[in-house]
């Protein structure tokens, strides 16, 4: 008989496959396969950096919502204040959701794996048809919230790591070239491990583990656990184990990324870089095998976002449209956004990114750290109110060129990088977000002793 409030290694070790599942989409492919062939030699430098943001990060987002015994994201967003939760709430599931992440995993799918299997379909009728499709069979997985930690935790994700054991075994029994024959390229050459950190940035996985700790929780409550402390302890050890098992594929993704410079040219994006290899080892069914792992990994991701992003709208406007309705709005929007093409979902994805990363980030750590000042509310709001204001500097700057021209934005840019530090690195809200943090552990024990 089952105890109370515990769950078995089984149980556990099912929830982290479902969590991997959903973060684990096609970008996590593509960014370490480009990463490693500009890497070369660098790939350990640059690859820390990546784990960082790309596998810390969201460890650190899942354990933060853990140990907070909040709900969710909006309850633990709100702790600044109502309004900033609302705000920071809905523009991160929107994000992570119909606006960027859920449209690329349908672009993605369609670009990297479809559109090399039947070249001659045209790119928009084909990626309508594609998208349609996709977003129709994440609907279906939707809808049926209660089954998520069955087909995503046991099926779709065991799927995915078979086909993608079949290409990185293969690549790494063979490999193409020494790593340390490669030089590194581009920002690589310079700066490996910057690079890496920002470049774990498009996995948008910190955002994801802020995003997906309700599923988590949901799911934990489901198997019978109820008390608050065993959540929070199941919901880190989940966290702990899909963060283990995407560090090694993010590693063994980048090594054989680099190996590929032995026979082929720097890709001009990650997926290019993958079907080289895929092709090379496989053949034409090296485009089959790509085709499915890539739409496997896109697919679970858009299931889990799309759930998570209905689930926390129905929770947050609970007079308004029920969990089945935002579904199907999301996906529909999803869908309509898809078809705009993944060069502009990308080039737009990215400002957004700058602008709310150092916003969770700061919200991670002062959560986690908040023992120390009792989650006082005005160490919390001159903290993330001197970030906001430094991270939308980073915003203007990641815009497209053409963007940036047409608004008269370089002079503003400009002023900004030299009067904050590590801007032109992509980290120009650190020394503010400090400065924010002193401010307001200044106030608070200034009115301490006052009182």
């Amino acid at each position: 008989m089952k105890k109370l409030n515990m769950m078995n290694m089984k149980e556990i070790l099912f929830v982290a496959s479902m969590l991997f599942g959903m973060f684990f989409g096609a970008g996590n492919l593509i960014f370490p396969a480009s990463m490693g062939q500009m890497a070369g030699r660098s790939i350990w430098q640059a690859c820390a950096g990546f784990l960082i943001t790309g596998v810390g990060l969201p460890l650190l987002g899942v354990a933060a919502l853990g140990i907070s015994r909040e709900s969710g994201l909006l309850g633990l967003s709100s702790r600044v204040g109502k309004g900033y939760g609302l705000f920071f709430t809905c523009a991160l599931y929107l994000t992570i959701g119909p606006f960027f992440a859920i449209p690329r995993c349908a672009t993605v799918s369609y670009t990297v794996g479809i559109q090399r299997i039947l070249p001659g379909t045209g790119q928009t009728v084909g990626l309508a048809v594609f998208s349609l499709l996709f977003f129709a069979a994440v609907l279906f997985f939707s809808l049926r919230p209660g089954e998520i930690l069955t087909w995503i935790g046991k099926v779709l994700n065991p799927l995915f790591l078979c086909c993608l054991a079949i290409l990185i075994i293969r690549a790494l029994t063979a490999p193409m070239g020494a790593v340390s024959d490669i030089a590194p390229s581009g920002a690589y050459a310079s700066g490996a491990f910057s690079t890496g950190l920002l470049e774990g940035y498009n996995t948008m996985d910190a955002l994801a583990g802020l995003a997906f700790g309700i599923l988590v929780i949901h799911v934990i409550r489901g198997l019978g656990v109820r008390e608050p402390g065993e959540i929070a302890k199941n919901t880190i050890l989940a966290g702990l184990f899909s963060s283990l098992l995407m560090a090694v594929i993010y590693v063994l993704v980048t090594v054989v990324g680099a190996q590929s410079r032995g026979l082929f040219e720097t890709a001009s994006n990650g997926g290019e870089a993958l079907a080289q290899i895929a092709s090379y080892y496989f053949g034409n069914a090296g485009a089959v095998i790509l085709a499915a792992t890539v739409t496997i990994a896109c697919l679970k991701t858009a299931v889990g976002l799309i759930t998570s992003c209905g689930e926390t709208f129905a929770g947050m406007f609970p007079g308004g449209p029920s969990y089945r309705v935002w579904a199907v709005l999301f996906s529909l929007l999803s869908f309509l956004i898809a078809n705009l093409g993944l060069d502009l979902i990308i080039a737009y994805s990215l400002p957004v990114l700058m602008f709310l990363y150092p916003l969770a980030i700061v919200l991670i750590l002062l959560t986690l750290s908040g023992k120390a000042f009792q989650q006082d509310r005005t160490v919390l709001r001159w903290t993330i109110g001197f970030t906001a204001a430094a991270a939308f500097f980073d915003f203007l700057r990641a815009l497209p060129e053409g963007t940036r021209a047409f608004l008269h934005l370089d002079p503003v840019i400009k002023a900004s990088g030299t009067l904050l530090p590590l801007s032109g690195q992509g980290f120009g809200w650190v020394c503010p977000a400090l400065a924010g943090l002193l401010i307001g552990l200044l106030i608070r024990t200034v009115r301490l002793r006052k009182a």
